[in-house]
């Protein structure tokens, strides 16, 4: 059994405790926070030790997950690999290409493996997606659009001196929110190559961006819109396009709500068939349909499942020494993509190339 510490006892380490009772390989066997009295509530909560230090938590366990504020992962990630330990950090990988760069060679100078959380790679209808991309099916890729649309008050940001911040969170609604469908969109489309941007700070009393829009070029030649908020409420689920010269997906909050694809039907006639918008009831993931429209709202109500077989993924790949599904070279893409968006705005919109 691959024996694992949670660092960090905030708003998603639940999360992680929750789907470690059910992974095969893996066992919770520890917590640590640097509030004592949250390590010790952890710890009660999951009857595991809570430990009174980084270093003795370490001590204790074959693999850490860090969910610790964003700005924080590369140096506890880092902690960690020097003492040997397997590093699975929630997502982004860190606020900086160059912290990120860090903890991916101190990983692979000691020997270890690094993930880093994209939970939606694993949700089901996001991988077909994914493989109908791969495949072929779309015929030449158009356009990819990502929208996540949600909403989060002024008590949120307040709730921790961390969020909303530069240094910590390392942005807003783009990194902190946005992150995920961004990372599925450019995984999906098959990298990104440019961005123009504007942000804006709008709703909020935060130094970052709670309104972001987009135009992206992706390496395949299509384009795309990413746009993210944590201002337009309710709070809309997230959604995901994908447009090819042979047909059309969308899904909201990884649910399809539209999948046709056809090359025949697609050069036929003149219009197309008609305006087409509906569910497909055969892609319809029946576990999660009754938590669709709460995920904007309460993210870890969807994620839980997902995190479970992520986790359950780096805790395979380290006890059969493979690779996990996604790794901490794979999570540099969407924080360039993020991190050029902030630059292009800064600059007034210009164009920003992704090396």
């Amino acid at each position: 059994m691959v024996r694992f510490g949670v660092i960090g006892c905030g708003a998603i380490y639940k999360v992680h405790c929750d789907a470690l009772q059910h992974v095969e390989g893996g066992v919770l066997a520890g917590v640590y926070d640097i509030d004592s009295a949250k390590g010790a509530k952890a710890g009660k909560r999951y009857s595991v030790p809570s430990a009174g230090s980084l270093e003795e938590l370490l001590q204790m366990v074959d693999a850490v997950t860090v969910c610790v504020p964003s700005g924080l992962h590369a140096e506890v990630g880092i902690a960690a690999a020097e003492a040997g330990k397997h590093v699975l950090v929630e997502k982004p990988i860190d606020v900086s290409v160059d912290a990120a760069t860090k903890l991916i060679e101190a990983c692979e100078k000691n020997g270890v493996k690094l993930g880093c959380i994209s939970q939606h790679r694993f949700s089901e209808s996001i991988r077909k997606l994914h493989d109908a991309v791969e495949a072929g099916e779309f015929g030449t890729l158009l356009a990819g659009d990502a929208y996540i649309k949600w909403y989060r008050t002024q008590k949120y940001y307040d709730s921790g001196d961390w969020r909303g911040t530069w240094a910590l969170d390392g942005g807003g609604c783009l990194i902190n929110q946005g992150v995920h469908y961004i990372d599925m969109i450019q995984w999906i489309m098959g990298g990104v190559s440019a961005v123009q941007a504007q942000v804006r700070t709008s709703a909020h009393t935060i130094e970052v961006e709670d309104v972001a829009n987009a135009l992206v070029e992706y390496k395949n030649g299509a384009i795309g819109v990413i746009q993210g908020s944590t201002s337009y409420f309710p709070g809309l689920a997230e959604r995901l396009e994908v447009h090819g010269k042979y047909g059309s997906v969308i899904l909201e909050g990884d649910k399809p709500k539209l999948w046709k694809i056809d090359a025949e039907a697609a050069a036929e006639g003149l219009y197309g068939g008609g305006v087409v918008m509906q569910p497909t009831p055969s892609l319809h993931l029946h576990d999660q349909d009754t938590v669709i429209a709460s995920a904007a709202n309460d993210p870890t109500a969807l994620w839980g499942e997902q995190h479970r077989l992520q986790i359950e993924d780096f805790t395979q790949a380290i006890i059969k020494n493979e690779e996990p599904a996604i790794t901490g070279r794979m999570a540099l893409e969407p924080l360039k993509v993020i991190l050029a968006i902030y630059e292009s705005s800064r600059n007034g919109g210009a164009r920003i190339e992704i090396k």
